[in-house]
């Protein structure tokens, strides 16, 4: 550390107390520490080799990974509710140095992404420059409050060295398959072998030197945990996109931009997430998050038991999943979901003899129909379709599968209500006992019968039910057949004994479904990284090796996707990367001499790079592996309280309780598995903290105006004279109700308004912002100024002189209160506490102790570090305050000299005695005898019995 004494240079101005702590002081001072911080490299946080290697004292050190969720660098710039949980984490990472953990605090970009691109394709700027422009603004906002990041482990995903690395992951992820008996992934070479041996069957009992290449890639697509396949996906023309389920907004549209989303099929890449599903379940029982944030993964996730069912239909079968096998004999229509690979395969070319009338939909013939209905399905969200609509939609596809309990043939539907993204996208039909299969059956004129006995006193006959009838605690009746009844058994009797016989008859088998889907990988977009992947002529996908990564992207003219109608669900993608056909079509040796190749044109999603960022600002200039095992060890291995290791604290909005936690967590189990990382999850603590609120005004059309213009009069508001509604809402640009963080640092300094936003309330709740607030904080920093140096000479004014006991007594309290509540990051109570002590300093009057003003510029350095950093050097020392050992309260001067102990006569309180917190029970029992209060209320009545809870509470019962 430097020996210069950056507060030397302090400037001395010319109003009436030239060494007023002010807003023109406060920029003064805290330009110079954080310039004196990058200097000095005060943040670096040493790995377990160079730095650590030779320093015993670094090493026994304990360590903590402190992580904020990735920002994304806009052109807007921050806010004051943005750096709210940057805030929080640099005083917590403070804080654990000086309690003598070796803290890795660090901030990167997540870079890639639509807004970027969005403004690309409007302006023809390319993306990277725009992206640039705006860290830049981003990275100089946040400097100026002071963070204490290590700037050596910052990058940005969109840096070909950081993405380089995202490709390899990807290609471990291809490269591997899921063991479900070993429960772990594994390399893919390991399966072939199994194939080349005979160890595991093939298909058709075919040997696997008889498959062609193409052959064995579609074998291998089958486990591969990233493989591409042709799927229903969700089409968002406005975007030019697929997107992921999670990115779709319950309306039917997509999450960013709010175009319509449309089901299209397509060829993508996709994730296996599903395979890791039960352990992505378990595993979240050791992690320390919130249960909010837990219940929504189990939610998504979406565990059920119970058992697939295979129903014949023209010498093939229907599989479904249901959860209620023991309702099988209810059964009376199947339906398929529209866009099901089976629904064209079992439509006919006519219909059926005899079809009802109401099941065609009008149409001459099922292909008809079925067409109709697929093209009206797909204009309709998820959420749409399983809407409890009034009226119930579907049509009769011209076949009939058979019941394997009963023999029936029953019609086959399609119908809206049904998703391929839960279970088969098919399900039998239970309408006795289902409300959406009741309406149906209704509607179409379907059978309902009973097989789950009404406890409800309406009886069996379905013919009168106004609905209907669900239940776990009932009996089965009217499930008898061949080889098993289930008649007069409960639900859980009747799930077993089905269950058994389906397994034996071979007609199904129990089993467990996950509303999980795969994770769809892909984008048709140019902003992202690109797939390491090329094809060959017979369009069999190679993995490029690793010497030929990163794969960076190439220059494009335009960056727009194919012309397209946001409205129109037919409009396919053509992606910018497809249009440099020099960089498409390519000649590679992939070590079986030189051989033409097409590259993947899509690029990966904008999740890809934050679902391992953490592992990069370990060892970020490692261009020879992912992460240097020791280093990753280190920081994030499993240890006493962090079975499964992990990041020790994530800060970050609890919006991404889905998407990007539940993606990082599968990345992170893959690499676990395959033995690149010792953590089976990224992060092993979750915090999340609230939303700092501000009030929006909206005139008469309903179009907020700049907050910043409304005026108040009586209890109303007003802007430009017309009256406006206001509401508590968000904070943005776009309801005209920002405040920037430069607008507060210019008023009062950054060191305000990192105490402003940390006192604000709770860190997890939400709260308003309140700029006429401000100046409390601002005003508890000039008070302790004033406590430390005269405004005007300049001078410190603490004095060697011993503090009084209540100094003392109110020093220490303050200590043990302040530091249990920045361990709780409790940081609102914690300044509350801090102010306690520093007016108490105030009221005394005279000169401050240096011991007592040398913990309090302690105490406060994590909260409001360029204030305590420039009063220490001002108190004679030349080492900084970052690295100083927090002040240790003595317990001593903790406890209360005397506690109130309440008297009580028949459970009414008598008297109340001052006592020694360490009063013994018999010392209390005679003190609150003897007591002339006491004594007066007994009025010489005997004592039957006397309790006594030392040191707070005596109750006398008397005779």
């Amino acid at each position: 550390m430097s020996e210069t004494n950056p507060a030397a240079t302090a400037p001395v101005t010319a109003d009436a107390a030239p060494h007023r702590y002010t807003a023109a002081m406060a920029a003064e001072i805290e330009a110079r520490w954080q310039d004196f911080w990058d200097a000095e490299g005060t943040y670096a946080a040493p790995n377990p080799e160079g730095d650590l290697a030779g320093d015993p004292e670094l090493v026994a050190r304990p360590k903590k990974f402190i992580m904020d969720m990735f920002p994304y660098p806009s052109g807007a710039g921050l806010h004051v509710g943005h750096p709210l949980g940057y805030i929080a984490t640099d005083v917590y990472a403070r804080f654990q140095r000086m309690t003598g953990h070796n803290v890795l605090h660090t901030l990167g970009f997540d870079a890639f992404g639509l807004p970027a691109e969005q403004y690309a394709v409007q302006t023809g700027t390319h993306p990277r420059v725009s992206t640039e422009a705006n860290m830049e603004n981003m990275k100089s906002q946040l400097r100026r409050l002071g963070l204490g990041h290590d700037k050596r482990r910052s990058f940005a995903t969109i840096d070909p060295e950081y993405y380089k690395w995202t490709q390899w992951i990807f290609l471990q992820i291809f490269n591997s398959w899921y063991d479900e008996e070993a429960r772990k992934a594994r390399p893919i070479a390991e399966l072939v072998a199994q194939f080349a041996s005979g160890e595991r069957a093939l298909p058709q009992g075919r040997s696997w030197n008889e498959l062609t290449e193409a052959e064995r890639a579609d074998v291998l697509g089958e486990y591969r945990l990233a493989y591409a396949s042709d799927a229903p996906v969700n089409w968002c023309p406005g975007l030019g996109t697929v997107l992921a389920n999670e990115e779709v907004t319950a309306d039917g549209r997509s999450e960013r931009g709010n175009f319509p989303v449309f089901k299209s099929k397509l060829r993508q890449w996709n994730m296996r997430i599903t395979a890791y599903a039960d352990r992505l379940l378990e595993d979240l029982d050791a992690l320390d998050w919130p249960e909010a944030i837990k219940l929504q993964q189990r939610n998504w996730i979406g565990r059920s038991e119970g058992a697939r069912v295979d129903f014949p239909i023209d010498g093939e079968r229907i599989t479904v999943f249901t959860t209620r096998p023991d309702t099988l004999f209810g059964a009376t229509y199947m339906v398929l979901a529209p866009e099901h690979p089976l629904v064209e395969k079992f439509t006919p070319d006519a219909w059926p003899e005899g079809t009802h009338q109401a099941w065609t939909g009008g149409h001459a013939t099922p292909a008809e129909a079925v067409a109709a209905y697929r093209a009206q399905a797909a204009a309709k969200s998820d959420v749409e379709r399983q809407a409890e609509a009034k009226d119930k939609t579907g049509v009769f596809i011209g076949a009939y599968a058979t019941n394997p309990v009963n023999g029936e043939r029953i019609p086959v539907f399609v119908a809206d209500y049904v998703l391929m993204g839960y279970g088969t996208g098919a399900i039998m039909a239970v309408p006795a006992h289902d409300t959406r299969d009741f309406a149906f059956a209704r509607a179409f004129e379907l059978p309902i019968r009973c097989v789950v006995e009404p406890t409800d006193g309406r009886g069996t006959d379905t013919s009168t039910w106004e609905e209907a009838f669900a239940s776990y605690d009932a009996k089965i009746v009217n499930s008898s057949g061949e080889g098993v009844s289930l008649d007069g058994l409960g639900v859980v009797d009747a799930k077993a004994r089905i269950t058994e016989w389906l397994e034996r008859t071979g007609t199904g088998e129990g089993t467990v479904n996950f509303r999980l889907r795969d994770w769809l990988f892909s984008r048709q977009r140019y902003w992202g990284e690109p797939f390491p992947i090329v094809y060959d002529e017979d369009g069999v996908a190679h993995a490029l090796p690793e010497s030929m990564l990163p794969l960076e992207l190439p220059e494009v003219e335009d960056y727009s996707p194919r012309t397209f109608d946001p409205d129109d669900a037919d409009t396919r993608p053509e992606t910018p990367l497809s249009r440099n056909e020099d960089w498409v079509n390519v000649t590679l040796d992939l070590g079986d001499g030189p051989k033409k190749y097409r590259r993947e044109t899509n690029t990966m999603p904008n999740w890809a790079g934050s679902c391992w960022y953490e592992l990069r600002y370990l060892d970020p200039h490692n261009g020879e592996r992912l992460v240097d095992p020791e280093i990753e060890q280190y920081w994030m291995g499993p240890r006493e309280g962090l079975p499964h290791g992990g990041v020790d604290l994530y800060v970050g909005g609890a919006e991404h309780a889905v998407l990007h936690l539940l993606y990082a967590r599968f990345w992170s189990k893959v690499l676990f598995d395959l033995g690149h990382v010792s953590s089976a999850e990224p992060f092993h603590k979750l915090f999340n903290q609230g939303m700092i609120q501000a009030y929006v005004y909206r005139d008469s059309r309903g179009i907020a105006v700049p907050a910043a213009e409304v005026e108040e009069r009586d209890g109303a508001y007003y802007y430009q004279g017309e009256k406006v509604s206001r509401l508590l809402g968000k904070m943005g640009k776009s309801l005209k109700n920002a405040v920037t963080p430069d607008e507060i640092c210019a008023e009062y300094g950054a060191d305000t308004l990192r105490l402003y936003e940390m006192a604000m309330g709770p860190l997890d709740v939400s709260r308003p912002w309140d700029t006429r607030a401000v100046v409390g904080q601002f005003r508890l920093l000039q008070r302790l100024w004033r406590n430390v140096v005269d405004e005007d000479s300049g001078e410190v004014t603490v004095v060697d002189a011993e503090p009084d006991e209540d100094t003392l007594r109110a020093l220490h309290k303050a200590i043990d209160g302040v530091r249990g509540d920045l361990e709780g990051m409790r940081f609102n109570t914690a300044i509350a506490k801090v102010t306690e002590l520093n007016n108490h300093l105030t009221k005394s009057g005279g000169p401050i102790p240096r011991s007592v003003a040398e913990p309090l510029v302690l105490m406060i350095a994590p909260l409001a570090p360029h204030v305590a950093e420039e009063l220490w050097r001002r108190l004679g020392h030349t080492d900084s305050v970052v690295h100083r050992d927090f002040p240790v309260a003595d317990p001593a001067y903790v406890v209360d000299e005397t506690v109130t102990c309440v008297v009580q006569i028949k459970g009414k309180v008598k008297a109340r005695l001052e006592v020694a917190p360490s009063i013994s029970d018999e010392e209390l029992e005679k003190a609150a005898l003897a007591d002339e209060k006491v004594v007066a209320a007994l009025g010489g009545a005997g004592i039957r019995k006397v309790v006594v809870r030392a040191p707070k509470l005596v109750n006398i019962v008397p005779a």
